[in-house]
């Protein structure tokens, strides 16, 4: 009885063996779960019967730098066959989140296994990154480096700093495929890129050593706020080849191809305040040198005539985030709103170049009218100290039209709707003295005509001062508004007529942008920010994917000088610019 036991005991323990080793086993295996932005990631997808028809996942979210490479592994132990296959692939991640590697799928004996989803945490780009599957070549990481070369650490508030983006290499390698992985947005900055039309290899030092060197971005920011602020590090994904030990028929020596991504790494200034003591009080935020200027075309003319004001600040500095003094006239003046007008260039510097706003206005009465001097102030952070500059005062000579009943409306600064009295009108003429030679019918007469005519004259007289005074009450609020509203219209037109041309349409389009948000937030330039731009919007109760394709559009805009785009691209661009701008319309 013992020796049945035995006998059924070796028959079901090689049934189970022959079952265990039957099993298929088919897994993905990575060389970890938690890597940086500028690490590899090794994948392996291992099975322990050997298949066909190896299908790997797309790898979405990754860039295949190396694989796949196969290796077979097939030994006895004991007399138990052991028998492993695997495929592997090196990858880089492109973006950070968590990515999912997908499934792969193999046939064996007539079925497909698939493995499962594996899951993995990329975070930001490290410094040093620690393991030798996350480094290229030694030779590559000793001679490429990536460098953000910062004209100033500790600089007063709206004072530009340039950022300069270089891409050291020795001679000893040679660099060809270089793309952007991560493009640093510069929060808490007003930033503007400087094209850059041709990239040239240049020498240079790193260090104390001759490098080759490439300037791959420029940039010219404008720090918002005070305080310790932080560049987001800019990513490339760089092909290098590296030499290695190995001669070509000729003796030459051979090159391989490693790809490697590098950062510039986090970067930090010390923004200061503007300092209290001395502001004057009309300053409003103009950072830089500049001069201010204040002309009339003409200063003696007829009341029936026009005549314009231009004021004008030119120099170097923050010029798109400060505001030009407000000109101040007699209310027996009429001052319309000014048409602003930029002429601004950027360089490493910063900007530079003009702003200015030209007033139309229109005099009532006859007199001798005054427009007082204007007043502009600047910090300037060279001196550290604030500047305030003074226009002259100017005399306009109205000889001919109306006199005032009141003397004072020649001097008075307070705006005020005009006197109009029943005389006002007694300069006109008529009727007439003269005796007609021939007598003619009533009906074929001028006061015929003038009699059937004079209500819709009346009419349209009423109409007329209706309006003008409607306009004389209309706070500066909402003319700002009507104003900006009329600018964006503008823009927005002078976009679609540059459509094909890629600076000057999007320029216009940021302007149309700029000046919307002027009109319906009711807040300058100076204080564009994106984080302004949503907290404001978020106030309004905008939805959501409204606030994001704002500001979609405007990082679009900043970036578009860097970026390839075709004339689809800028419809589009455009498209969505109306379509978000009526959005907003409807939800503000």
């Amino acid at each position: 009885m013992k020796q049945l036991f035995l006998f059924f005991s070796v028959i079901c323990f090689s049934f189970f063996s022959v079952e265990v080793a039957a099993q298929v086993r088919f897994e993905t295996k990575l060389s970890k779960n938690r890597l940086g932005l500028n690490e590899r990631l090794r994948v392996s997808f291992e099975m322990n019967q050997n298949g066909d028809n190896f299908i790997p996942p797309n790898f979405d979210g990754f860039s295949v730098i190396g694989g796949p490479n196969q290796s077979v592994s097939n030994s006895y132990v004991n007399g138990v066959r052991s028998f492993s296959k695997t495929y592997t692939y090196f990858l880089t991640p492109n973006r950070k989140g968590k990515l999912t590697i997908g499934q792969a799928s193999i046939q064996i004996d007539g079925e497909v296994y698939k493995t499962s989803p594996k899951q993995v945490e990329v975070t930001e780009a490290v410094n040093n990154p620690n393991s030798p599957q996350a480094r290229a070549t030694a030779i590559a990481d000793e001679n490429l480096h990536l460098v953000a070369e910062i004209s100033k650490t500790n600089p007063y508030l709206n004072e530009a700093v340039t950022v300069i983006y270089k891409l050291y290499f020795s001679s000893e390698i040679s660099v060809s495929n270089v793309n952007e992985v991560e493009m640093p947005k510069y929060s808490d900055f007003w930033s503007h890129l400087i094209p850059i039309p041709k990239l040239e290899i240049k020498r240079g030092e790193y260090k104390g050593e001759a490098y080759n060197y490439v300037t791959w971005r420029k940039a010219v920011l404008y720090p918002q706020k005070a305080g310790k602020l932080t560049l987001e590090p800019l990513t490339l994904n760089v092909s290098v080849d590296v030499p290695t030990n190995r001669r070509d028929f000729f003796g030459n020596r051979v090159y391989q191809k490693t790809p490697k991504i590098i950062t510039a790494g986090r970067r930090s200034i010390n923004v200061r305040s503007l300092p209290e003591s001395g502001k004057p009080a009309n300053f409003d935020g103009a950072v830089g040198t500049f001069d201010l200027n204040v002309k009339f075309n003409k200063t003696a003319l007829k009341s029936s005539e026009s005549f314009q004001a231009t004021v004008k600040v030119s120099g170097r500095g923050n010029l798109k985030l400060f505001s030009l003094p407000k000109l101040e006239a007699p209310s027996s003046l009429e001052v319309y709103e000014p048409e602003h007008t930029e002429r601004i260039k950027s360089n490493l510097l910063g900007m530079q170049g003009s702003i200015e706003d030209t007033y139309t206005i229109v005099p009532q009465y006859q007199g001798n009218y005054p427009i007082p001097p204007l007043t502009f102030s600047y910090f300037d952070p060279v001196k550290e100290t604030y500047v305030s500059l003074n226009s002259k005062e100017a005399l306009i000579d109205v000889f001919e039209g109306p006199v005032a009943n009141n003397p004072s409306l020649q001097g008075n600064l307070t705006k005020q709707v005009p006197l109009i009295n029943e005389n006002y009108f007694d300069f006109i003429k008529l009727e007439t003295s003269l005796i007609p030679l021939e007598k003619e019918a009533f009906y074929r007469s001028s006061r015929f005509w003038m009699l059937l005519c004079s209500p819709y004259l009346l009419y349209f007289i009423i109409a007329f001062l209706k309006r003008r005074n409607e306009n004389k009450t209309i706070d500066p609020v909402t003319a700002r508004q009507k104003y900006a509203n009329r600018l964006a219209k503008k823009y927005l037109s002078s976009a679609k007529k540059a459509l094909g041309e890629k600076e000057r349409f999007y320029d216009a389009l940021e302007r149309a942008l700029h000046n919307y948000l002027k009109a319906k937030l009711s807040i300058e330039t100076s204080e564009f920010s994106k984080e302004r731009i949503v907290g404001l919007l978020q106030e309004k109760n905008s939805q959501a994917s409204s606030i994001s394709a704002f500001v979609s559009i405007l990082e679009k805009c900043e970036a578009a000088l860097y970026a390839p785009s075709s004339n689809v691209t800028m419809q589009e661009d455009f498209d969505l610019a109306v379509q978000t701008i009526a959005a907003l319309d409807r939800e503000i």
